[in-house]
């Protein structure tokens, strides 16, 4: 089976880690602050979009690398620093040894720009477990992010998945969007900001309280 993972709020809960080095990149970039980030199964890509909308400026790709380019070190100091206390969610680890071992295909399907995936995995380390995933940086539109993942998944195992053998695993109604908008079935974890009864709503169709000793 291909599982496919969600990172904040599925997997780590960085603290605010996050949140700090989007809020710090905003400032240097748009020269003050911004509105309030909605970062709850958002891409990066997306935020970056909505930040030229409110400040009422042309889309524009270069600034967005720069924009990159600030968050990116204020992310990995942030990560680091004691005043975010930032942890793996209940379960993660044993979850992601057992699914290993049993032979699951395990990759990533995030908001987050790859970069910035890859400097939470490695700071929680967890990394070692994902080799391909879909990122906030492929597509602004969450929804267009299952066939990306799908696409690198087949390319890295030289194996291949119907819909019935991929599952994702997210924490927010745009998680299991994301997961439906192209034919995959989506565990919903309540560990981030939506409850059980909230995720059940937006038609999760398995809602979990944690992921602590879940078996797939």
């Amino acid at each position: 089976m291909l599982i496919l993972f969600d990172i904040d709020g599925t997997l780590v809960d960085t603290g605010g880690a996050g949140m700090g080095a989007l809020n710090g990149a905003v400032l240097e970039v748009f020269g003050r602050e911004g509105p309030p980030l909605d970062l709850a199964g958002s891409t990066d890509g997306g935020i970056v979009r909505g930040l030229f909308e409110h400040f009422q400026k042309p889309f524009d790709a270069e600034l967005e690398r720069q924009f990159y380019q600030i968050y990116l070190p204020q992310l990995a100091r942030n990560l680091k620093e004691s005043s975010f206390a930032g942890r793996l969610l209940p379960g993660v680890p044993d979850l992601l040894k057992t699914l290993e071992a049993e032979g699951h295909q395990l990759g990533l399907m995030t908001g987050n720009i790859a970069k910035g995936a890859e400097l939470k995995c490695q700071h929680y380390g967890i990394a070692d477990y994902f080799s391909f995933g879909s990122y906030g940086d492929d597509h602004w539109d969450r929804n267009r992010l299952g066939p990306i993942a799908l696409a690198r998944a087949e390319a890295a195992t030289g194996m291949r998945f119907s819909a019935e053998e991929i599952l994702v695993i997210g924490d927010t109604p745009k998680d299991v969007a994301c997961a439906h908008a192209f034919g995959a079935r989506c565990w919903a974890v309540a560990t981030g900001a939506f409850d059980e009864r909230a995720l059940a709503d937006c038609g999760a169709d398995r809602v979990l309280r944690d992921l602590v000793n879940l078996r797939i």
